[in-house]
């Protein structure tokens, strides 16, 4: 393990806290890590951590090198990959972390189509719907959709998805068809769907900019889009969701977009991830890749 090596061995272990996470996220052995964290303190006279059984944490020294060491690191993979063919530039390993249901209908079935253009990437997809902590995780990039909490994360854009009113077919045989929004009111049903961050039952939105809202009884409530679709096709009510994340359904009739008239307001979706200045060939590739993927299902107009 060379200097660069063990600083970037520094960096992770300051970035995620701990030396498992971060022996985790290098593959390497957690003595190597502890090891090489040792000869770098020796080599530049300082003690770079304070360590306690639950916690690492930076001295004043660390602090002072891991700042210099970032732009040096990012640099160092700009001189490695500078005489390297365009497609080959793209290398190493990359932790994204996307909604379950993004990685199941979009970025699951077009990986084959990323990998064949960047033989060299290595991939590791985590799929969650809750926030997490992508420097103390080791993520490299998360996709998110809906709005976004202050953070010291850099957030990219991408658009705005639309979102349908949907039923089954059974359970319109069952309850009407409701064509006005104050139907709803009249013996219908919604699934209902908790918020992954504060555990409340989400309200009904009744129009694009979302000033109206209503309390919808349900009878059941789940805090996942996978369940949530998947009781909306079982006929126990109502859903509000991303056109994209049923189109398929629609296209096969097992659900029917209802109150067309009366949709809630777009969702945003963003790329977000630490440290711009740490940006590297593979993060911007994979983000300006998932921009592309995600394009068609955008809604095409200003959200309201």
């Amino acid at each position: 393990m060379d200097k660069l090596d063990r600083y970037r061995v520094f960096v992770s272990v300051a970035d995620m806290g701990s030396f498992t996470r971060a022996a985790h996220a290098l593959e390497l052995p957690r003595a190597s890590v502890s090891a090489a964290l040792q000869r770098l303190e020796a080599e530049v006279g300082a003690r770079l951590l304070h360590r306690t059984t639950r916690r690492v944490r930076l001295t004043a020294d660390g602090a002072q090198l891991l700042e210099r060491v970032r732009p040096l690191l990012a640099e160092a993979e700009d001189i490695d990959q500078l005489f390297q063919t365009r497609q080959r530039q793209v290398s190493g390993r990359l932790h994204v972390d996307v909604p379950s249901r993004v990685a199941r209908r979009l970025v699951a079935p077009a990986l084959p189509a990323l990998l064949r253009r960047y033989p060299r990437l290595q991939l590791k997809l985590g799929s969650t719907d809750r926030m997490i902590d992508l420097v103390h995780e080791g993520v490299d990039c998360a996709i998110r959709v809906g709005h976004l909490h202050d953070s010291s994360l850099v957030v990219r854009p991408l658009g705005h998805l639309a979102l349908i009113n949907c039923a089954s077919p059974a359970y319109l045989r069952e309850h009407g068809l409701p064509e006005r929004t104050e139907d709803l009111l009249e013996g219908h049903w919604t699934v209902g769907y908790a918020s992954p961050t504060t555990g409340r039952e989400l309200p009904w939105e009744c129009d694009a900019d979302g000033a109206r809202t209503l309390r919808l009884p349900s009878r059941i409530v789940v805090n996942n889009a996978e369940s949530y679709i998947a009781c909306c096709s079982a006929g126990l009510g109502l859903i509000q969701v991303p056109r994209y994340d049923v189109q398929h359904l629609l296209d096969s009739g097992e659900l029917v977009e209802v109150l067309p008239a009366q949709r809630a307001g777009s969702m945003a979706i963003s790329a977000l991830y630490p440290h711009r200045r740490q940006l590297s060939r593979r993060l911007s590739a994979f983000i300006d890749w998932f921009a592309a993927l995600i394009r068609p299902h955008l809604e095409t107009r200003a959200p309201q």
